[in-house]
């Protein structure tokens, strides 16, 4: 049994340190401390992120310590060499064991930016009409798994087909490291299916890009030159039909070095939108700054990802056979129905798994 308490112990250890644990109990004292100071809440909005970072860090940090812990007394007692505490002691380890395996998916998600919550746009690409049905078929899937997930999704932008489902539209998922699942969907997705929208029902091929990034509320978490950001504000109709509810409040961001534009029109007041739209643009500049391994927003090139042939990160096949497979991790199913019924979990672990490793 001593050899099962050794290994657990080095699994145990290897993980605080994969995780940084003792960076991030230095984060939650600096920021409990700054909670603490008679001005804390003089600005709310980063007030407010601030708090939900510290309860972010404290989930991850917490019980792994706990375990820790527990672990060094269980290690005291078995050292004491008492043939009467072998039974417990064999039973403590068994809950340690499945303990350290119930908080083990942390290894997977370990990323800067993963216990926050999750902007995910969906765009429709090649494909016409099918295209723009697809990712109102993806925007759909995405709502169910967040769901699943007892996520909270919320609707931030949405831009109509011109004879059915969208053209782009964008979702803001707040729930336990919801960036985290979800970053491994950000790419390209592919139907296959006999296409609803021609007479001859022909197989239609269509694509659709979905973007995943980061919500990050702190400004000083990525800084951006204000000389380097275009400032649109334009006119957007609210539902109902044209002219109805028609406001102001619509606004575009372009950042000029990386040509990044993001637009949100949720009918909130141009305040509100803009904050949205900042959020989204320091997601999206976060993102490129870890994939392009850069320390400075300036050093950053823009993002080239066609919703094409050949940039597909996972294919959906309806016709004439079914299955998904993912292009990355070859994890596949035929269950393409409960896929798209929000069933990914497969896919996303299969993704975070070499994470792990």
């Amino acid at each position: 049994m001593q050899k099962d308490i050794d290994n657990l112990a080095q699994d145990i250890s290897q993980a605080i340190k994969q995780l940084d644990i003792s960076a991030k109990e230095a984060q939650i004292a600096e920021l409990e401390q700054a909670s603490q100071s008679a001005d804390f809440w003089s600005d709310n909005i980063r007030a407010q992120a601030d708090s939900k970072r510290l309860a972010s860090l404290q989930r991850t940090v917490v019980p792994w310590r706990e375990l820790e812990g527990q672990l060094t007394e269980l290690k005291e007692l078995s050292m004491m060499g008492d043939s009467e505490l072998a039974g417990e002691l064999e039973t403590q380890l068994e809950k340690l064991q499945k303990s350290y395996k119930k908080l083990e998916f942390a290894l997977k998600l370990s990323g800067p930016y993963d216990s926050y919550p999750a902007i995910l746009s969906i765009h429709a690409g090649t494909g016409g009409t099918d295209a723009m049905d697809w990712a109102q078929m993806l925007l759909r899937m995405y709502v169910r798994f967040a769901e699943r997930q007892n996520w909270k999704a919320e609707l931030i932008d949405e831009s109509a087909g011109d004879e059915a489902g969208i053209k782009s539209a964008s979702l803001r998922i707040e729930g336990d490291w919801a960036y985290g699942k979800l970053r491994g969907e950000h790419g390209v997705h592919r139907l296959v299916r006999l296409s609803p929208f021609n007479s001859d029902s022909l197989r239609q091929t269509s694509f659709a890009l979905v973007e995943v990034v980061p919500e990050i509320d702190a400004p000083d978490e990525v800084e951006i030159d204000d000389k380097d950001l275009k400032i649109d504000v334009y006119r957007a109709g609210g539902h109902g039909g044209q002219s109805v509810n028609t406001t102001d409040s619509a606004v575009r961001i372009t950042h000029l070095p990386t040509g990044i534009v993001v637009s949100i029109q949720n009918e909130r007041s141009q305040i509100q939108n803009k904050e949205t739209a900042m959020k989204v643009l320091r997601g999206k500049l976060a993102q490129l700054q870890l994939e392009q391994h850069t320390e400075r927003v300036g050093e950053l090139k823009g993002p080239d990802v066609q919703a094409a042939w050949g940039n597909q990160i996972r294919n959906y096949v309806l016709h004439p056979y079914t299955m998904v497979k993912d292009s990355r991790t070859k994890e596949e199913t035929s269950d393409a129905e409960g896929v798209l019924d929000g069933k990914l979990e497969s896919f996303i672990d299969a993704y975070l798994r070499p994470f792990a490793e």
